[in-house]
């Protein structure tokens, strides 16, 4: 399971939609918590700098990537995974995204986008045997935000 807060999710899906219709890309910084769900803390938006046409590919910035492993440095937050949009196609991950797949303990992250406009995001992870994603949950946190509103009345 990954817990993104809304407000972050936002940011993933804003960028998605800017970078129409190439692809946005960024980092995921946050941590693991008692139930074993990644938690997002962060997010690092990326200049997309693949060898590609930016259309069908992406590449996080290499010094963006060694600033933030830097700053986490002694904290108990790492780079947990990464970020990036599928223009006018669907929110799976293809089969350069696994050719790519060379950290099997990030997550994926990835927003389609359809005519400008963000439609579906989904979590993956790649399997042991780097073989396949499997897809994971993806939950939005904002219930946690707000600690003082109280429970919604049931029934």
């Amino acid at each position: 399971m990954i817990l993104i807060p809304a407000p972050l999710l936002k940011v993933v899906v804003d960028a998605a939609e800017a970078a129409y219709p190439g692809e946005c890309c960024g980092l995921l910084v946050g941590r693991t918590d008692a139930a074993a769900s990644v938690v997002v803390t962060r997010v690092e938006p990326s200049p997309n700098r693949s060898q590609g046409s930016g259309y069908d590919s992406f590449e996080v910035d290499p010094e963006l990537r060694f600033r933030v492993m830097r700053d986490l440095e002694g904290t108990p937050h790492r780079i947990i995974g990464h970020y990036h949009s599928h223009p006018d196609h669907p929110a799976q991950p293809s089969r350069r995204d696994l050719e790519s797949a060379w950290e099997p303990d990030l997550v994926w992250l990835i927003t389609s986008v359809v005519a400008g406009q963000a439609v579906q995001t989904t979590a993956h992870a790649v399997d042991a045997d780097g073989r396949q994603f499997r897809e994971i949950g993806l939950r939005t946190t904002d219930w946690q935000l707000y600690p003082e509103r109280p429970a919604p009345e049931g029934g």
